[in-house]
Order: C-alpha cells, then structure tokens, then sequence
C-alpha cells in the first residue's frame, strides 16, 4: 500500500506576528512556509503592538504564492487540509478572524483547502 502524501496548514500566532506552514505529514518537512517576521512582508505592514486579520490576510496571499510557485497548489491532488476547529482551540477564540482570514486568502487565490470537521471526518467545500 503506497503512503499518500498530505499537507496540513499549521498556524503560529503572537501578540505581534503570525506564521502559516505548509507540512508534509508523511516526513514532517515544511514544504512552504510565510510569517510576519519575513521583511518583506513585515515593511508593507504597520501592525504596531498587535497584528491583525489584513496581517493574516497578507501571510495567506503570501503562502499561496509559494505554495504556487512550488507546485503544490493542490496538494499533490489531495488538497491542503485545515482542521479550522482545532487552530480556533489551540489560539483561542478571540483568534478565530485571523485564522479564517488565512484560510479564505489561500482559498482566494486558487489554492485547494480541504476543510476538515472532527465529527464526520473531512468536508469539502463546494467551488
């Protein structure tokens, strides 16, 4: 049986940065990754003390550029998965608009999100 290959969005969030990562599940590698941090990104922002849903918005345009640029767009056919319950847990809701603001950037710019739901197993969304 062959191992497919999946990649998860992960998110990294602070009072003054964000971060998104694409991961390979299957090795656990980082296959394209955008952060607040990054200059280039960093100088187009003014999020003074705190960053907010236009600075997440931007890290989910940057991310899918890259992911873009290396090939992956859709996952290798299977989609990048986001469990948008369990990032919401994880970072608490008053987070909820920066996580869905990544979320709806990828989707925006034609990369193949696959939402998932921990009660029925993965849903996607219709395009």
């Amino acid at each position: 049986m062959t191992v497919l290959k999946r990649y998860v969005l992960r998110l990294f969030m602070s009072l003054k940065y964000i971060t998104a990562n694409v991961v390979d599940r299957n090795n656990g590698r980082i296959v394209a990754t955008a952060s607040t941090v990054e200059h280039s990104i960093k100088d187009s922002l003014e999020c003074g003390r705190s960053c907010n849903a236009k600075a997440a918005t931007i890290v989910g345009e940057v991310l899918a550029m890259r992911l873009k640029v290396e090939g992956l767009e859709q996952g290798q056919g299977r989609g990048i998965h986001v469990d948008v319950n369990k990032e919401v847990e994880k970072k608490g809701f008053k987070n909820r608009t920066k996580v869905w603001a990544v979320v709806n950037a990828l989707k925006n710019n034609g990369v193949k999100v696959i939402l998932e739901d921990n009660e029925d197993g993965p849903s996607r969304p219709g395009y």
